[in-house]
């Protein structure tokens, strides 16, 4: 009697009459829309407040980081609209088996420290990231917990959503797994490479950690794994950065549990042909 092998799990990159297929200029394009999107948005907050991006303004960087996670999710939502009416588990919000991918996780965060350790002990890049304090992690517990919040639960929500639910689906109608990985990873690193500090060097390991959620993202074809990894390695960042361990250590475990217990309490995606 033979045994039935297990089916691998579905990739994001659904069939033809199960999902859309975004065309693959949707994502370029998509991109600059939401950077001009953001940019319009936070000026216009700006003017309302009176505040300046140059000002040492904690509130304003917080508003102005929540104003751009609406404006990517709303930027993808309206191009997928575009081809039809959107749903959640288009973007990748659908279930997945659990174990399988627990352990897909854990091996994409554990070769993501593996190489970065690596690269830091061989290149030494001397940058360092200021996102927490920028958002006001240094001005108090109230800030401290509101700049948690941004780090560890808005942001990957909102970057997974775009990067990985609407721009590397985008990518994948065209280009293969690696391709689509590495532009995906690149633009990712970028947005997080902090201009005024220089340091070129912290950018690989940003592009990294991009395309290490893209190939997550892929073999578990479920965005929760990949919002979980993020959240997790949003949660270390903080507690080093900002000497945040309190923080990280509710909200990290917080959206872990999240991402495992909201999709199932999810109606079940279409099954697959």
């Amino acid at each position: 009697m033979e045994t039935a092998v297990p089916l691998p799990p579905t990739p994001p990159e659904l069939p033809e009459g199960v999902a859309p297929r975004w065309p693959a200029w949707y994502a370029g394009v998509g991109f600059v829309v939401a950077l001009v999107g953001t940019l319009i948005a936070v000026g216009i907050v700006a003017a309302a407040t009176g505040a300046t991006s140059d000002e040492d303004n904690p509130t304003f960087t917080v508003v102005a980081t929540l104003m751009q996670s609406v404006v990517f999710i709303g930027t993808a939502v309206l191009f997928a609209s575009r081809t039809r009416r959107p749903k959640l588990w288009h973007f990748g919000l659908r279930r997945t088996r659990l174990w399988p991918a627990v352990g897909w996780a854990a091996l994409g965060l554990f070769s993501f420290y593996l190489l970065a350790a690596i690269y830091t002990a061989a290149v030494q890049p001397d940058a360092e990231q200021t996102v927490a304090q920028d958002l006001g992690a240094d001005e108090g517990t109230l800030g401290l917990i509101a700049a948690g919040f941004m780090v560890v639960c808005v942001a990957p929500v909102a970057e997974e959503f775009f990067f990985r639910g609407f721009f590397y689906r985008a990518l994948r109608s065209r280009y293969a797994v690696w391709a689509a990985a590495l532009i995906d990873g690149l633009l990712f690193g970028v947005i997080h490479w902090d201009f005024s500090s220089g340091g070129l060097l912290i950018l690989p390991p940003l592009a990294a950690l991009g395309v290490m959620f893209c190939l997550v993202f892929e073999r578990t074809g479920s965005l929760y794994p990949v919002i979980a990894l993020h959240a997790i390695n949003n949660a270390v960042a903080f507690a080093v950065q900002a000497e945040g361990g309190g923080v990280s250590a509710v909200f990290g475990p917080l959206m872990v549990i999240g991402c495992m217990l909201v999709p199932r309490l999810m109606r079940p995606a279409p099954a697959l042909a």
